[in-house]
């Protein structure tokens, strides 16, 4: 043990002496409200951190304001979302940074940011939707641009904006768009009025463009009666915006997969006899399954074109469940996960060269179960084919001729 022996003058006056005992003690109380204070600081702004829970079913990811993140009733409208799911049997994992609610929301994961306007959600989406990759998005924002008097005039071209990038860093998700819930003062709803009257405009274009945006009517199921502070709904005002996501969420298949636990339908299979030729022609496009620049290397892309009966648009099916073009080239899949590129390759007899055309139009990889599918729900020239869960969509139907 190391011993420190307090040296002092012995010539000092007591009075000195006494000074110096008080100014020691003084310091040592300084340090100490110091050093509480950092550690009270440190505590107060560290954050908290919460495990993503997850149950490996359909990605969903509640995204906008302090409503989707239940300010005044924490959970919100997901609380009731989440029991109408359980209770329908849709297996489904609810995504996102963010983490609250009560025990009976089985998924505490959101994307629901407090004061946040459309412009702070759109800076930070393309990291979310990249981190994340939800299969299907709730999207109700708007609120604070309105509220913060935030170039009201300019929010509905942020809001095209933000379902933009959205659809770019996922193209293949189903965005749900909805009009944002009423407001009590006076002034501040019609504001809310004329930016959801251009929602419906918005949602269309991008439909027009082959986007998988769904328009979800949200200010007509409350009413100024179900909002406990003139902003935020009641544990009531919630459940109706509940019901109403779920009620949109039914009428798109895939959105939140099958009934009953399975993340996406199966289709039945129906494997094709040998000797069926011709072209696939997509449901949704009216366009044929292509060979890219009607190549016959391996890897060549393939796409949807303008049906023309030529060699790179007939496709013959074989007994082995192959489907080949050009005689020797079989269709062909780079991988077995969403996005997986389809392209041509020399026939060798893999799996990933064997598919499955069943009678809803839809066909399937025998290795990966996944169907053939327009990207991003695409119609035009080049769109490119891939692999993707199968969710009955007409881009992921094709017809034969």
């Amino acid at each position: 043990m190391l011993a420190i022996t307090m040296w002092h003058d012995s010539t000092e006056s007591p009075r000195t002496r006494g000074w110096r005992r008080w100014r020691r003690l003084l310091t040592t109380a300084v340090l100490s409200v110091a050093t509480a204070i950092l550690s009270v600081t440190v505590v107060a702004t560290a954050p908290g951190v919460a495990s993503a829970e997850s149950n490996g079913g359909v990605r969903v990811m509640p995204l906008g304001d302090s409503i989707t993140e239940g300010t005044q009733v924490p959970g919100g409208y997901r609380i009731g979302l989440w029991q109408r799911l359980a209770s329908g049997r849709y297996t489904i994992d609810f995504v996102g940074s963010q983490f609250n609610g009560p025990s009976s929301l089985g998924d505490h994961d959101h994307e629901g940011h407090p004061g946040w306007r459309i412009d702070q959600i759109d800076a930070n989406i393309t990291r979310w939707m990249q981190s994340y990759t939800p299969r299907t998005v709730l999207l109700h924002i708007g609120t604070n641009d309105i509220l913060q008097n935030y170039n009201v005039s300019g929010a509905p071209q942020r809001l095209s904006t933000l379902i933009d990038r959205i659809t770019a860093a996922a193209p293949n998700a189903d965005v749900f768009v909805a009009t944002i819930i009423p407001l009590s003062n006076s002034g501040q709803e019609s504001a809310a009025r004329t930016f959801n009257s251009a929602i419906p405009g918005i949602v269309q274009s991008k439909v027009n463009s082959g986007k998988r945006v769904h328009l979800v009517d949200m200010h007509s199921k409350l009413t100024t009666g179900d909002l406990i502070d003139g902003i935020h709904p009641t544990a009531n005002g919630y459940d109706k915006m509940a019901a109403a996501w779920y009620a949109a969420l039914q009428t798109v298949p895939g959105s939140i997969g099958q009934s009953g636990g399975n993340p996406s339908p199966s289709p039945t299979a129906t494997p094709t006899s040998g000797g069926g030729s011709g072209a696939f022609r997509g449901v949704a496009s009216g366009r044929c399954l292509d060979v890219a620049n009607a190549s016959t290397a391996d890897a060549a892309q393939v796409q949807l074109w303008d049906c023309n009966g030529q060699t790179n648009q007939t496709w013959t099916s074989t007994s082995a469940q192959e489907l080949r073009v050009y005689g020797n080239k079989c269709l062909d899949a780079a991988g077995t996960g969403n996005g997986a590129k389809v392209q041509i390759y020399s026939c060798w007899g893999g799996d990933n060269q064997k598919w499955r055309v069943n009678s809803d139009g839809t066909i399937v990889g025998v290795q990966s179960g996944l169907c053939l599918d327009a990207v991003g729900a695409g119609t035009g020239n080049g769109t490119k084919i891939q692999l993707y869960s199968c969710w009955g969509g007409d881009n992921q139907k094709w017809a034969r001729g």
